[in-house]
């Protein structure tokens, strides 16, 4: 059991650079440059709250670990960019990841995992274990290639460390994650995905919207 569960992990740290690379490449402006027209937010006392029909998930950001990947999430957040999107990747024993602008679509199942709001954030790695609970910003191979997809982690994936940047952690409804990642999935362990008019692999078979707001 504890082999196979290895071996499971190693599968899981080669799609890395795989979704989290589908994910965010070829988005257009500079590395840092800040989403569109935004004031200043405060995120020293902001909370997330990620409403799905399983529940709700809380995150408290981290500001002093991860200032500008917070202050980017926050503003998306507040300008309604992460609301009908969908979570379109959950692997059991691993995380679930949404975020992506290109789900609000359903029909557009082949281009889940690429989008983006048109910006990137640089990194901001930091010596913070990405554990259960850890919210942490997907990217493509370039560290500084973020921009709005992200993942909360459902168990210890230490591989992850000082790879990509962790800014908040959930509060409150991880359960939710739980119920989410276990969700019936297009599966890709060889070949075509399966059932192939279903998204990508890994994309939960049942439509998970979510719709983010800032608590202040």
């Amino acid at each position: 059991m504890a082999q196979q569960r290895w071996s499971n992990r190693l599968r899981i740290a080669g799609m890395m650079s795989l979704f989290m690379t589908v994910g965010i490449a070829g988005i257009g402006l500079a590395a840092d440059a800040a989403p569109a027209g935004s004031e200043s937010v405060s995120a020293s006392n902001a909370r997330a709250v990620i409403k799905t029909k399983f529940g709700d998930i809380e995150i408290k950001f981290l500001p002093d670990v991860a200032p500008k990947h917070v202050e980017n999430f926050i503003k998306l957040a507040k300008s309604g960019f992460y609301n009908g999107t969908i979570f379109h990747r959950a692997i059991p024993g691993f995380m679930i990841q949404g975020g992506d602008p290109n789900t609000k679509d359903s029909l557009k199942k082949g281009a889940y995992g690429q989008g983006g709001p048109g910006h990137n954030v640089k990194a901001e790695f930091s010596d913070l274990p990405h554990k259960r609970g850890v919210v942490s910003m997907a990217r493509a191979q370039d560290p500084d290639s973020a921009g709005s997809q992200f993942f909360v982690v459902v168990e210890e994936s230490r591989f992850l460390d000082r790879k990509y940047t962790i800014f908040g952690e959930v509060v409150k409804g991880i359960g939710v994650a739980d119920k989410i990642v276990a969700l019936p999935r297009v599966m890709c362990q060889t070949g075509a995905p399966s059932p192939a008019d279903k998204g990508p692999c890994d994309n939960p078979i049942d439509r998970v919207e979510m719709t983010v707001t800032i608590i202040e």
